[in-house]
C-alpha cells in the first residue's frame, strides 16, 4: 500500500486502463477463418464458380480489347482453350513450366485452386 502512494497518479492511470482496454480485445473466429477450413467442392459450375473466379483474379488483365499477354479469359469458348492446353491451370496453380499467374502476385488460396481443379477434372463442362 506505501509503494501505491508513493507512485503518481498518472501512471497508475496509465496502467488500470492498459489493463482495461487489453482485457476488451477479442477475436472473433468466422471473420479470422471465415471458411472454417471447409471448402464447399458440390455444384461446381462455369457459371456459378469458374466465371466469377475469372472476373475477381484474371479478366482485370485478361479480356477487353487489348488482354494482357493477347489472352482473352471473359467466356467459356477462351477459357477452355486455356484448359485444353494446361495453361490455366498451370499459371493459377504456380506450376514452374508456366507462368504463373497473377502475375506478380500469389497464387490463390487452395480452395479456389482445388474448385477448378476439380471442374478440369470433369472435363470443364459449360
Amino acid at each position: 500500500m506505501e509503494l501505491l502512494k508513493r507512485l503518481p497518479n498518472s501512471l497508475i492511470l496509465v496502467t488500470l486502463l492498459t489493463l482495461l482496454f487489453s482485457g476488451c480485445y477479442y477475436d472473433v473466429e468466422e471473420e479470422l477463418y471465415p471458411n472454417n477450413g471447409v471448402c464447399d467442392t458440390s455444384n461446381i459450375t462455369y457459371a456459378l464458380t469458374i466465371a466469377p473466379m475469372m472476373n475477381s483474379s484474371c479478366n482485370s488483365c485478361h479480356s477487353g480489347s487489348a488482354p494482357s499477354g493477347n489472352i482473352d479469359l471473359s467466356n467459356y469458348a477462351n477459357v477452355k482453350l486455356y484448359v485444353d492446353d494446361g495453361s490455366l491451370y498451370g499459371s493459377m496453380s504456380h506450376d514452374p513450366n508456366w507462368s504463373q499467374m497473377p502475375q506478380g502476385g500469389n497464387k490463390l488460396d487452395d480452395c479456389t485452386l482445388l474448385k477448378l481443379k476439380m471442374w478440369i477434372d470433369k472435363g470443364a463442362p459449360n
